[in-house]
């Protein structure tokens, strides 16, 4: 099928002048396929990461021809392409994009899309289908897709002609990345790649949508309400979030804390929001979180949250959380507010601009005598947990120990990909972040096998910087199979195993309320240094404290990527700790 453009007298006029082309030229009608590629090319998408099947094989074929534009990265489970798209999204701030087949390949990313919505990651999933003659028979690899995501996705959508193409990734890709990020579903059936469009392919970025209209600059009584709490508050104490990282308003925030003098502690996904270096950083708030930093939730008289939705691992029991404060929410999704904490000054929109607009009403102060309260904590807990974690007191290695020392081979400066477990925790705790957007981790969901794929991503996103995954000996034997796409891609990611032989986290609430009753989390464990040395990735294990050094140093340097197992203690615990649904006042140091 052909359609005609009318060329202009110039153009119809060959460069010699001697003769013209015909004035009417055939535009060339596309298939669905490639109107997909088009449009992607259009967005700026320039990494994809899938595994390809049989209802997205068109799709495929014609991403063949566009080698030289997108990079198709070939991860070995579809699981690993959507952890590797969150990676990559967390890092750039870009939609990340997976391109899976359907069925089993469409269930195997159900995992990454949900952990994305948790934790707010722009994701654009595109997932083959059986044809649309073939829905709703049971055909071969046919999963009701839309049905299964729908209710962990941001939107979700159905293709089945080949003209609903140019305006739905459009739609796609804007939905994601705008108002509060997140990931997209876009199911496209076999008929719909295979068929010519009727028109000429057309492209239009979205703009905006008429039933989908986020707030980005809040309202301006909403501000001026804020800032009068602000400037009455003798005990203010900031929250911040993973929405400054967001919005990357990473420093708006600092210019704010350094204009008010207010304490700032974060979120476990807002950490690297502001170096923790900073005289106004306290820690981080939550279950594993800082001593101080929880502890004085119950002091303040002010509650400043910035981007961030009072998860229960923040609040613990939220009937008695910050009681006797009162709360300045800042949140772009206005369905957070108030879903847990009452707010007694709401503002919707981005955290930037509200960071912007709050700064010429805010007046200048100096909370030291506020902020100097939070250092008698820190140094309770760093007599109880800092020093004894760091101290070479017993045989085996401690997490702890290997995250200091990796903080400061490093200068806080590389990307740090976590698991899901002990091990994050003690990133988090050890680890200073000195740069923003220095953290990838699963919050929300809690994901285990997140950080291999993660870390891939993540060091496709920021070539420019080292990315470190740290992870369990659980989690690993989750994802491991990724290595395999590493070595292929020639990925620098340095990766550790922090092998303690157990299921730590669990094995840890078995011991504390379970009477030391450990059932099944102990692991009988391969050699993960072979495995490693079988898909092509260099490593070694360290065994000994006195090797730790020298063995960081290896792997830092090593040119490519690497996988240091540390074995460390088999029963060390992570405190502080708040006991599940307990008050944070109830935070445990032993």
């Amino acid at each position: 099928m052909e359609a005609t453009v009318l060329l202009s007298e110039t153009e119809a006029q060959q460069p010699n002048g001697a003769a013209t082309v015909p004035a009417e030229m055939p535009a060339k009608i596309i298939s669905g396929a490639e109107a997909l590629m088009k449009a992607l090319v259009a967005e700026g998408v320039e990494t994809i990461f899938g595994y390809p099947g049989g209802a997205i094989m068109p799709v495929y074929d014609a991403l063949y021809d566009y080698q030289d534009r997108i990079n198709h990265i070939l991860v070995r489970h579809e699981q690993g392409a959507g952890h590797a798209a969150e990676g990559y999204a967390r890092v750039t701030g870009r939609a990340g994009v997976c391109l899976v087949t359907s069925g089993p390949g469409a269930t195997n990313l159900v995992t990454a899309i949900a952990d994305a919505l948790i934790d707010s990651t722009p994701m654009v999933c595109l997932i083959g289908q059986v044809g649309r003659k073939l829905l709703g028979t049971d055909a071969f690899q046919e999963t009701d897709v839309i049905g299964v995501t729908m209710p962990i996705s941001k939107w979700n959508y159905q293709i089945t002609s080949a003209d609903e193409i140019p305006e739905i990734i459009s739609k796609a890709f804007y939905i994601a990345q705008s108002g509060r990020p997140g990931p997209v579903v876009i199911d496209i059936t076999k008929n719909a790649q295979v068929e010519l469009m009727s028109e000429p392919f057309v492209y239009e970025r979205c703009q905006s949508i008429i039933s989908y209209r986020p707030r980005v600059v809040p309202k301006q009584d909403q501000i001026e309400k804020a800032a009068e709490l602000i400037n009455k508050a003798q005990r203010p104490y900031i929250f911040a979030g993973h929405g400054i990282l967001i919005s990357k308003a990473e420093e708006e925030l600092k210019a704010f804390v350094e204009k008010t003098g207010i304490p700032v502690a974060t979120t476990l996904l807002g950490q690297s929001s502001i170096s923790t270096d900073h005289p106004n950083y306290v820690g981080w708030l939550g279950m594993h979180g800082n001593y101080g930093a929880n502890v004085q939730t119950d002091k303040c008289d002010l509650v400043i949250a910035i981007g961030m939705r009072f998860d229960d691992r923040v609040t613990g029991d939220v009937s008695a959380f910050v009681k006797q404060a009162k709360v300045v929410h800042i949140e772009i999704d206005p369905a957070e507010i108030d879903k847990i904490i009452k707010a007694d000054a709401p503002v919707v929109g981005d955290a930037k601009e509200a960071l912007n607009a709050l700064m010429p009403l805010v007046q200048p102060n100096n909370h030291a005598v506020w902020l100097n309260e939070f250092k008698k904590f820190d140094a309770v807990e760093h007599a109880k947990i800092t020093v004894p974690s760091l101290a070479p007191t017993t045989e085996k290695i401690k997490m702890g120990e290997v995250l200091d020392l990796l903080s400061t081979k490093t200068n806080g400066e590389s990307i740090l990909v976590t698991d899901v477990g002990q091990h994050q925790m003690m990133a988090s705790r050890y680890y200073k972040f000195r740069r923003p957007n220095s953290l990838v981790t699963s919050g929300g969901l809690g994901t285990m096998g997140f950080a291999l794929p993660a870390a891939f991503g993540a060091q496709v996103g920021a070539p420019d910087r080292q990315v470190v995954a740290i992870i369990g000996d659980g989690c690993f034997q989750m994802t491991l199979q990724e290595l395999g796409t590493i070595a292929q891609n020639k990925v620098p990611v340095k990766a550790i195993i922090l092998n303690n032989n157990f299921l730590g986290m669990v094995r840890q609430w078995q011991q504390l309320f379970f009477e030391r009753r450990y059932s099944f989390v102990e692991l009988q464990n391969p050699d993960f240094i072979t495995i490693a040395k079988g898909f092509g990735v260099d490593g070694h294990t360290c065994n000994q404290r006195e090797d730790l050094d020298a063995s960081l140093e290896k792997m830092l340097a090593h040119d490519g990527p690497y996988l240091l197992e540390v074995v460390v203690e088999k029963e060390e615990n992570v405190f502080p700790m708040v006991p599940a649904g307990a008050p944070i006042s109830h935070i445990r140091l032993e």
